[in-house]
């Protein structure tokens, strides 16, 4: 594997996407502009590598939670996302290129991810507050997606690209576009440094027409440091810019923009 100052020696063949807030990782993400907290519970696990090192097989658990600031150091949970898959991982060097990279990893993954509404949503009777959030409208509502994921890195020291497509096999709400894209690009930095996009275009469903009725764009900047100056080379301070479609699967059609800094540790 090509070892840059972006990533160090990971236990996976395939590197985390650092900008892709979707990626399975441990992080808590304070965003500045509002009373909110990101908290992440994850991470991709190779169960098997081969002598080489060029073929992997594993698997990727990620939680994805939204968390409200409240007073006296409380964090009600608004909304929470469970994501369980398998995956498959190739690499391949690179030799006489003229291409500035020298290793090429492709990941597949099999995946279910749901999406569930948590504090805050109901009165004291159990009433749901406010049942317009819900993509169709009415509470209580199954949010859940099966998915085939391919992505593709294309690395150097210090420095990486990447393509990924998603196609979706079954989902609830149905009607939803199964395509997705992404692209994004990585930059090491002096002093352990980087910055990173990831982009990804994201069908928009319309509660209304009960179907997607368009495609917008999601972008995710983020600029961090690695902290290896004290030991701590799979931990990552960042800040993040997000501006497109919500990550959290019962907010599929709202779009948001925040920025948010916190921490971020690779496993």
């Amino acid at each position: 594997m090509a070892e840059s100052s972006i990533h160090p020696t990971l236990n996976t063949i395939f590197e985390p996407l650092l900008a892709d807030p979707l990626s399975p990782r441990i992080a808590v993400m304070t965003k500045l502009d509002k009373k909110e907290v990101q908290l992440d519970i994850g991470a991709p696990v190779d169960l098997y590598q081969n002598p080489e090192r060029d073929f992997a097989v594993g698997v990727d658990f990620a939680t994805w939670s939204l968390l409200k600031r409240g007073d006296n150091f409380k964090f009600p949970v608004d909304a929470i996302d469970y994501l369980f898959g398998v995956n498959a991982t190739w690499q391949h060097k690179i030799g006489n290129s003229s291409l500035p990279f020298d290793t090429a990893t492709t990941k597949v993954r099999l995946s279910h991810i749901s999406a569930h509404f948590e504090d805050g949503h109901t009165d004291q009777d159990g009433a749901w507050l406010n049942p317009e959030l819900t993509p169709q409208g009415k509470i209580p509502f199954t949010y859940s997606r099966e998915f085939i994921n391919l992505t593709t890195a294309l690395s150097g020291h210090g420095h990486k690209v990447y393509l990924g497509y998603q196609y979706m096999f079954h989902t609830i709400p149905g009607k939803i576009s199964p395509h997705t894209f992404q692209a994004g690009a990585e930059i090491g930095l002096p002093a352990n440094s980087y910055v990173a996009a990831d982009f990804k275009l994201l069908p928009v469903w319309d509660g209304a027409k009960q179907k997607t009725d368009a495609f917008r764009g999601t972008w995710n900047l983020q600029a961090g440091m690695r902290l290896n100056s004290i030991g701590l080379d799979n931990v990552r301070v960042a800040c993040n810019y997000f501006a497109g479609m919500s990550r959290q699967g019962m907010y599929l059609n709202k779009a948001e923009s925040y920025t948010s800094l916190g921490m971020i540790i690779d496993l």
